[in-house]
């Protein structure tokens, strides 16, 4: 069977198309250009794109079984429409799932962006086979996709998951608007939050940390990506950055353990690229703060799809 995946993001919107079946999905084509004009010329334009990868693989709209819109929130996953995401300013009540049945004829599903990785991973990536499963973006922002008793489970308003929000400590990075939270710390731009804050209390010990030498005081060039690789190399203050992230991040999980009882907890982004950094602190936590039960149960994992999670996001929406 052949689906559409439609990914509208902050910068930029891709198109996919791809061939299911039960052991997976395999990426047929896919498209991309800058998120550039109103909503509905946008929404035309991937509608388009669509008919121009179908096209180039021999086939058209009535071949399709289903189409999946992922896209960041809040927004109505039932009535299809896309309410007002903080990325996608001037995105006010789009009856997205509509417009693109009106332009296609083919029956549309829509998902906020953590929802459809969460679908990805459980039908074509570390997840398969699993029944509870958690998973975790772990990138510009922090939020969870549920997989609940093998169902998609998005909550009364479409908000749930929403863990990065949860406040973890009394102070520290900010993230939701909140110093503190779960996103202020186990996010790409809390990593760098918390070494900044990691810095200023160095210097103000009279302490001067190589990573301030090496931007030269710039502050604004630390970023998660610098982080790890001086980490990497041996930087005893960076392993320190993410070490303290590691242990937030499995407070953070622990909560989830003993709230959701899931078997899998799959996380992509950062811990992807920065496991060994974070996972020996992050253990180490579950240990002392989640029930015994709960930890024996569940696995951590990182994403299997890795960087390729987005091309088959929405393509996962359009399978349920």
């Amino acid at each position: 069977m052949y689906y559409i995946g439609y990914d509208i993001g902050g910068t930029k919107c891709a198109v996919s198309i791809g061939s299911g079946s039960p052991d997976g999905m395999e990426l047929m084509g896919k498209t991309s250009f800058p998120t550039q004009g109103r909503p509905y010329d946008v929404l035309g334009k991937m509608a388009e794109a669509a008919k121009g990868l179908l096209r180039d693989a021999g086939l058209d709209f009535s071949d399709v079984s289903g189409a999946g819109i992922s896209c960041g929130g809040p927004l109505n996953s039932d009535e299809g429409v896309i309410l007002s995401p903080p990325n996608l300013p001037g995105w006010d009540g789009i009856k997205a799932t509509a417009f693109f049945e009106e332009k296609t004829g083919v029956k549309t599903a829509l998902q906020n962006d953590a929802n459809a990785c969460a679908v990805a991973e459980w039908k074509f990536g570390a997840g398969r086979g699993a029944k509870n499963m958690v998973f975790l973006t772990f990138g510009t922002g922090f939020g969870a996709g549920l997989i609940l008793n093998g169902k998609l489970y998005s909550g009364a308003s479409d908000m749930a998951g929403e863990i990065g929000h949860i406040r973890i400590a009394d102070d520290g990075p900010v993230g939701y608007n909140k110093r503190g939270s779960a996103e202020g710390y186990c996010s790409g731009g809390g990593i760098a939050r918390l070494c900044v804050m990691m810095v200023e209390r160095s210097l103000k010990d009279g302490t001067v940390p190589d990573i301030y030498t090496a931007v030269d005081g710039d502050l604004d060039m630390i970023t998660a990506r610098l982080i790890a690789e001086r980490a990497l190399e041996g930087d005893a203050f960076c392993k320190e950055v993410y070490a303290e992230c590691g242990r937030k991040l499995g407070l953070t999980l622990s909560i989830l353990m003993d709230l959701i009882n899931p078997e899998l907890i799959v996380i992509g982004g950062v811990f992807m690229r920065s496991e060994a950094l974070l996972r020996p602190e992050m253990e180490r936590v579950i240990e002392s703060e989640a029930l015994s039960y709960t930890r024996g149960a569940c696995r951590v994992v990182p994403a299997a799809l890795g960087e390729r999670i987005g091309d088959y996001a929405a393509l996962g929406v359009a399978t349920l």
